[in-house]
C-alpha cells in the first residue's frame, strides 16, 4: 500500500473539528488514487499469461513464436513495471535493460535496472540508453521487444542527436522546465534533439515486434508525448521545436549545438523524426495500462463511499498552477455558499498537470503553488480543504509530494509572521508550507500519472 507518511499530523493541523475531518477525508482519498495506479496492480490487471499466450487488452501474443523476448524502457514507474513483468513472464524473458531514477528500490533478476538522473538528464542516462539501443538493433524479425514506458522517461532515456552534448541538453531541459512551457512543448523540443525519442527507437528495433506498456503522465494520453514517444510516430516537426524555443524567448540562449541540429532539420539537411507512414510502426502495439483518469476516478469513488456528494471536475487540468489554485478555491467557495456544482457535504476532484513559470528565487512545485494560491482565497471558511499532490511523490525539485490547506491556513501563517503573498511571488511555496507543517510527504511512489487535487467541503 502507498501511504502518506505524515497523514495523521496533517489532519491534526486543522484548527477546528470540521477542518480536521475534511483534511482526513482529503488525504485518505489521495491515497486511494495512488493505490489505484500502483504499477503492480495495473500490470496484474492488464497482463494475462495462459500457457505460452500473453494477452494484453485486445492483443494476444504467442510467446512460443518468438525466439527472444527483450525488455527495455525507462521512467519513474519503470522499476516497478519491470519487477512485476518478471513475475508474470519469468524465464520467457531473454534479457532486458531499464533506466530508473536514482534511489530505485525494486529488484529484478533478468532485467538490469540502471539508475540515472531525473528531471535533468545525465551521462549515466546516456550510457543506459545506448545499452537499450544495442538490444533494439540486435533484435531480429522473430524477436519481441517489450517497452516499459512511464512519465520521466524523457529525462531518463537521453541520447543527444548529432553534435549535441549532454551538458547542452541539460541546459535546455532546465530552461524549458522553468519557463512555463507545457510538457507537450518541452517534449516537442526533446524529440528533435534526440536519437532515441520521437519514434527513433521503433526505427532501430524494426523488424522486431514491439509491445509498448505505457503508464501515461501526459494530459489526454497523446502517445507521442509520453516519455517523448520513443516507439510511436512523431506528430511534430523541427519547425515546431524552434517555435517553442522562440515562444518562451529561449532561442537566443539555446546552445549552438542544439540550434544547429534544429536549424539543419528545418532545412531538411538531416532526417525528420519518423512519421506515421514509416514501416517501422507496422509491428508496434501500444497499450496504456494507467493514466490520470484512473487516479481521479479512484478519488471520486473513495469520497463517494464516505457519504460525500462527488464530482470529477476534470482529469485534463492545465495552465499556471497559481491560477488553478484560485479556481479550485473559487469552486470550494461556491459549494459552501450555494451548493453548486454539488451540494454539501461535497468532494470534488481535478486531475492533470499545471505549470509554474519560475520568476522568484524560492523552492516549490506545481502542487504546492496550487495549494498556496488556493489558501489565499479561502480565508475564514470552516470545513473546507484543498489538497494537491504529484502522484510520483515528488513535486518539482522538492522532497514533498504537495501540500494541504484549509480556511485557517492564512490565519495560522499570520500568527507566525509569514506573508503568503511574498512566498507566492518568490515561488517559495515549499518553505511556506514547511513552516506550517502542511507539506505532504510520501517519498517515491513508484508510479506517475500527473497530479491530483481534491476539494472537500463539509
Amino acid at each position: 500500500m502507498i501511504t502518506i507518511k505524515n497523514r495523521e499530523q496533517l489532519a491534526k493541523n486543522g484548527v477546528t473539528h470540521l477542518n480536521r475531518k475534511a483534511r482526513a477525508l482529503a488525504l485518505e482519498s489521495l491515497e486511494s488514487a495512488l493505490n489505484a495506479v500502483d504499477p503492480k496492480q495495473l500490470m496484474k490487471s492488464k497482463l494475462l499469461l495462459k500457457k505460452s499466450r500473453l494477452k494484453v487488452n485486445r492483443y494476444s501474443f504467442d510467446l512460443k513464436k518468438f525466439k527472444n523476448i527483450y525488455v527495455i524502457g525507462g521512467g519513474k514507474a519503470s522499476g516497478s513495471m519491470a519487477e512485476n513483468l518478471e513475475q508474470i513472464l519469468g524465464k520467457h524473458i531473454t534479457n532486458g535493460f531499464i533506466n530508473v531514477p536514482r534511489g530505485n528500490k525494486h529488484k529484478t533478476e533478468i532485467i538490469k535496472l540502471h539508475e540515472a538522473s531525473h528531471p535533468i538528464p545525465d551521462k549515466l542516462g546516456v550510457e543506459g540508453t545506448r545499452c537499450m539501443v544495442k538490444i533494439a538493433e540486435q533484435a531480429k524479425k522473430e524477436d519481441l521487444i517489450i517497452c516499459l514506458i512511464s512519465g520521466g522517461g524523457s529525462s531518463l532515456m537521453p541520447l543527444p542527436r548529432g553534435g549535441i552534448t549532454i551538458k547542452d541538453k541539460r541546459k535546455i531541459t532546465d530552461a524549458l522546465l522553468k519557463c512555463g512551457a507545457t510538457i507537450n512543448e518541452v517534449n516537442t523540443v526533446r524529440k528533435h534533439i534526440s536519437d532515441f525519442k520521437g519514434g527513433w527507437l521503433a526505427k532501430k528495433a524494426y523488424p522486431a515486434t514491439v509491445l509498448n506498456l505505457i503508464l501515461s503522465d501526459v494530459v489526454g494520453d497523446p502517445l507521442d508525448f509520453i516519455a517523448s514517444g520513443p516507439t510511436v510516430p512523431d506528430s511534430t516537426t523541427f519547425s515546431d521545436a524552434i517555435k517553442v524555443l522562440k515562444k518562451y524567448r529561449l532561442w537566443d540562449k539555446t546552445p549552438a549545438s542544439i540550434k544547429k541540429v534544429l536549424s539543419d532539420g528545418e532545412r531538411r539537411l538531416i532526417p525528420e523524426t519518423p512519421k506515421a507512414n514509416d514501416n517501422a510502426f507496422k509491428k508496434v502495439y501500444n497499450v496504456i495500462i494507467g493514466n490520470n483518469r484512473f487516479a481521479s476516478l479512484a478519488v471520486r469513488e473513495h469520497l463517494r463511499s464516505t457519504g460525500l456528494n462527488t464530482l470529477l471536475l476534470t482529469s485534463t487540468l492545465e495552465g499556471e498552477a497559481r491560477h488553478a489554485g484560485v479556481m479550485l478555491a473559487s469552486i470550494a467557495g461556491e459549494v459552501a455558499l450555494s451548493g453548486n456544482p454539488v451540494p454539501k457535504p461535497a468532494g470534488i476532484v481535478a486531475g492533470g498537470e499545471t505549470t509554474v513559470t519560475v520568476t522568484g528565487k524560492g523552492l516549490g512545485g506545481r502542487n504546492q503553488e496550487i495549494s498556496l494560491a488556493a489558501a489565499l482565497k479561502m480565508g475564514g471558511m470552516d470545513g473546507v480543504v484543498v489538497a494537491s499532490l504529484s502522484t510520483d511523490g515528488v513535486d518539482g525539485p522538492t522532497d514533498a509530494a504537495g501540500a494541504i490547506v484549509d480556511g485557517k491556513t492564512i490565519a495560522r501563517a499570520a500568527e507566525m509572521d509569514l506573508n503568503p503573498e511574498e512566498f507566492l511571488v518568490e515561488n517559495d511555496s515549499y518553505n511556506f508550507f514547511s513552516k506550517l507543517g502542511d507539506l505532504i510527504f510520501m517519498g517515491s511512489t513508484g508510479t506517475n500519472v500527473n497530479d491530483v487535487s481534491v476539494i472537500v467541503v463539509l
